[in-house]
């Protein structure tokens, strides 16, 4: 299968990053494919490099082309054939007072606070844990391709969760998520992809992107859970086998 799908436009031009260490998998090295969204087609480019295993950071999108390793796998959850199960009956009963917004407005502070705190909480020793109001913005804002924040919110008006997703022709795509860390036995990480897999249905589109899973890694652990899920390979996009692990 082709990485680069055709597309009806002026040729794309790619690069390949240097060697990293790999964030994911210690003692592996780290190289991307990425190109640059720009002009009045950056929003076909994007959907059509999601479906081609990429991902969207600011105005960059990228997928790992790392040397003798393919651990990171593209999935997507299939909206029309997903069904909560026992734990995800579970966290929607406990959030049935929030209510999920999609904002199309630029950053703002509340959304920057709730984030800050949530790297407080959870990832105190990355470096997005350093990023400014201004990093922030940047983050959100650069490279919006019809970009959204889904915001969940509760019946004071409270920002509680939220999620920076791509509107693609075929689906959202989960670029990043955040929420309050005051809260863990709502499971609101969880109930941000539930709720953005029901938008997904009120709309009729077929799938929601939630970027790569590692087999072994227990930060993409998680995304496994959404079953039935499908992952991108050589063969194209085919179900991925439910890994061996109890309901969360």
């Amino acid at each position: 299968m082709s990485v680069i799908p055709p597309l009806h436009r002026p040729l794309q031009q790619f690069f390949r990053s240097g060697p990293m260490p790999c964030p994911y998998l210690l003692g592996r090295v780290e190289r991307k494919l990425f190109t640059r969204l720009v002009g009045p087609q950056a929003a076909e480019v994007n959907s059509a490099l999601s479906r081609a295993g990429f991902r969207r950071s600011h105005d960059i999108v990228y997928r790992p082309v790392c040397p003798g390793c393919s651990a990171c796998v593209p999935v997507r959850v299939p909206v029309g054939r997903f069904t909560p199960n026992r734990t995800h009956r579970r966290v929607l009963r406990a959030n049935e007072d929030l209510s999920l917004d999609l904002v199309a407005t630029p950053s703002n502070m509340e959304q920057f606070q709730l984030f800050a705190a949530y790297q407080d909480a959870r990832h105190s020793d990355s470096d997005m844990n350093r990023m400014t109001p201004g990093d922030f913005a940047s983050m959100v804002d650069e490279g919006r391709v019809n970009t959204f924040m889904a915001e969940l919110r509760d019946a004071d008006g409270i920002l509680r969760g939220a999620m920076l997703v791509d509107r693609l022709d075929d689906g959202y795509s989960a670029v990043y998520s955040f929420y309050d860390p005051d809260f863990p036995q709502r499971s609101l990480g969880t109930h941000l992809i539930l709720a953005m897999i029901e938008r997904c249905r009120q709309e009729r589109l077929p799938y929601l992107y939630l970027g790569y899973w590692i087999e072994g890694s227990r930060k993409m652990a998680y995304k496994a859970r959404f079953q039935p899920l499908e992952a991108l390979g050589r063969d194209g996009w085919i179900p991925l086998p439910t890994p061996r692990m109890a309901e969360f």
